[in-house]
């Protein structure tokens, strides 16, 4: 289709629009677009270089005061560690002494080796290094000979941190060194006894004692061994209080994490794992982060307090001593502040005037297209819903132009035509019912009077035979069938003359639990339970009583009909908006879709032995008291009646 023809198909409006206002705006656009991007162009790209400067500054000093701080230190720590070392091959020599002693007792018949080893143990055990470290002793099949929990049990398969075979490393070492000299190892440990819930580096100075097979051991963490740990801690505090301070723009922040993307430094969230938090784009930038260590990295964020996310950029680089990152970052609305300020301001004053046309002019075309379509829209929208079956519907009349003698012309074609539509249902409908009542009641009368006697000889035969006599089976065939042919007379006149309902004001809970309690009695119910869900405070309603309980029972009727083996029949009542809705939903064999169509038709039944007038009669019914009967059922599944009773009344029966 051509842009020519759509802009015919268009309606009036819209082509006035489409033709007045081009003309006006677009010039005035063209303008101050130019202006704008012109003056915007040559600003962003001064204060933006300057910006990005700054976060590149800010990154590269924040990573020299924690270069500053780990040189600081770095000298300190290495001595205080070379001191426990020596103090440890102190503590591990002063022990052998101390085992040399006490064999020296033993080899001069002082005390037995059963003595010496326990005054030993006694000793090593009073030794503490640190805050947990001790002396211990081992066999070199790996028996603990001297230890503080574990004396005696076998360590020989013991690992680190680090999956090593520490033990054995230990004294096969110890083995081959030469007698007395003193060999160190280090180890990461986690006791577990002592709560230890990460891994410290542990170190040992041990040395082999061959007279009684033992290696000796002093052991203790490195991080136990610096005294001054607390002013080392308390001084990264200091470092780390100093660089949340500065801030970058009006939010931003420094922070640093490590590779693994733990916030080492942050305003808030200090200790934290963020290595697999996604921006609101779901990709995982702290991830990209710890993968590169350095570079830019963009990406939309969105504050608690917030109403949407923000484009946040951030310079991050690394400092390997530590294996931290170091980023800097904050938001581009913030970063280009200065020149989104100059942008707005171009912006502002360019397109004043060029709004200020634009709205008049839209305002006045707005005005006249209105003016003009209203009437027609109107007209329209009658028309649409006429020809969906709303023949109540009327134009309305504003005026007395072309548009006007329209509608009023219209409107009276509308009232004829439902008139006659009326005329001819009401014709329809009194034709059928006089032809059915003719009917009925000729059938009434033929048939009743020899139902009757045959009715009557059959209970005559009945009574005159005993019940063990092969007649009796036949004559009780005769009436009960004759019974049946009665009641299709009935159901037919019934139909056909449906009596005046008599209104009284109902509780329909109290009249359905009656009726429950008589359908449970019944033959056809004795396999099918019925459960009641009824809601309370429902307002009465003023319906035929004893109509009502045909249309309930014929419902339950044909529930337990439909339900061959054990089932369940739920009743429901409850209020929505003005209306009672009852449900009857059964467990049965379901319903095919295209008997659905037929179910409420007269006659037409499933049964074997039904009329086909049941349904019929329940519709007839709900109709005349303004309400509706829906079936809604799946094969194999069940069935569910609705039942919709209006609560107002005024209307009814008229």
């Amino acid at each position: 289709m051509s842009l020519i023809q759509r802009f015919k198909n268009q309606k009036l409006r819209v082509k006035m629009l489409i033709i007045v206002l081009p003309m006006v705006i677009l010039p005035l656009l063209l303008v101050g677009s130019i202006v704008n991007y012109t003056s915007v162009k040559q600003a962003r790209i001064g204060i933006n270089q300057a910006s990005m400067d700054d976060l590149e500054h800010m990154a590269i000093f924040t990573r020299h005061l924690l270069e500053a701080h780990h040189r600081q230190f770095q000298v300190y720590q290495q001595q205080r560690k070379d001191d426990f070392i020596n103090e440890l091959k102190t503590l591990a020599k002063i022990a052998e002494n101390m085992v040399d002693a006490e064999n020296k007792l033993y080899q001069q018949g002082t005390i037995t080796l059963e003595q010496a080893k326990k005054h030993a143990t006694k000793m090593l055990q009073q030794v503490c290094i640190g805050e947990t470290g001790y002396l211990y002793a081992l066999s070199s099949d790996g028996t603990l000979q001297v230890h503080l929990a574990r004396e005696q049990e076998n360590i020989l398969n013991e690992q680190d941190g680090d999956g090593r075979f520490f033990i054995r490393e230990m004294i096969n070492t110890a083995l081959q060194a030469p007698q007395g000299s003193l060999n160190l190892i280090s180890y990461p440990w986690r006791n577990a006894t002592l709560g230890d819930t990460i891994y410290r580096e542990k170190l040992a100075a041990y040395l082999y004692y061959p007279k009684w097979d033992w290696v000796i051991a002093a052991a203790g963490y490195t991080s136990e061994s610096y005294s001054d740990l607390l002013f080392e801690q308390q001084a990264l505090n200091d470092l780390k209080d100093k660089i949340k301070e500065k801030r970058v723009g009006q939010t931003g922040y420094i922070f640093c994490m490590n590779s693994k993307g733990t916030f080492t430094i942050h305003p808030e969230d200090e200790g934290e794992n963020f290595y697999q938090i996604r921006d609101n784009n779901g990709h995982a930038f702290i991830q990209e982060m710890c993968e590169k260590r350095q570079g830019w990295i963009r990406y939309p964020w969105n504050n608690i307090g917030e109403n949407g996310s923000r484009m946040k950029i951030v310079r991050y680089d690394y400092f390997t001593p530590w294996d931290w990152i170091v980023a800097v970052g904050c938001y581009e609305d913030e970063f280009y502040h200065d020149a989104n300020e100059i942008s707005w301001n171009s912006l502002k004053f360019t397109s004043l005037i060029t709004l200020l046309t634009c709205l008049g002019s839209i305002l006045l075309v707005s005005y006249g297209s209105k003016v003009m379509t209203n009437p027609i829209r109107d007209m329209l929208r009658v028309i649409r819903r006429i020809k969906s079956g709303h023949l109540n519907e009327q134009m309305k009349i504003t005026n007395d132009d072309e548009l006007g003698e329209l509608a009023r012309t219209f409107n009276r074609m509308t009232e004829i035509i439902a008139q006659n539509q009326e005329m001819e249902a009401s014709l329809a409908q009194q034709g059928k019912m006089a032809s059915l009542g003719i009917l009925s009641s000729g059938v009434a009368h033929e048939i009743n009077n020899p139902l009757g006697i045959i009715l009557g000889y059959a209970g005559y035969l009945e009574s005159k035979i005993d019940k063990d006599d092969p007649s009796y089976t036949y004559i009780h065939e005769i009436k009960r069938e004759s019974k049946r042919c009665r009641k299709i007379v009935q159901d037919l006149l019934s139909y056909a003359r449906t009596p005046q309902s008599v209104l009284e004001h109902t509780d329909i809970n109290k009249l359905l639990a009656q009726i429950v309690n008589f359908a449970a009695n019944h033959t056809d119910m004795h396999h099918v339970t019925i459960d009641k869900n009824f809601s309370a405070n429902l307002p009465s309603l003023k319906i035929d009583g004893d109509q009502m309980r045909q249309v309930a029972i014929n419902l339950i009727l044909n529930a337990g009909g439909a339900i061959r083996d054990k089932g369940k029949l739920t009743i429901e009542t409850k209020l929505d908006d003005e209306q009672v809705i009852i449900t009857f939903r059964d467990t049965g064999a379901g319903i095919e879709e295209d008997i659905l169509e037929k179910i409420f038709e007269p006659f037409y039944t499933t049964k074997e032995k039904g009329t086909g007038l049941g349904l019929a009669i329940s519709n007839q019914i709900i109709e005349q008291h303004h309400g509706t009967i829906t079936i809604t059922s799946t094969v194999g599944v069940g069935t569910t009646v609705t039942v919709r009773l209006p609560i107002e009344t005024e209307d009814y029966l008229l």
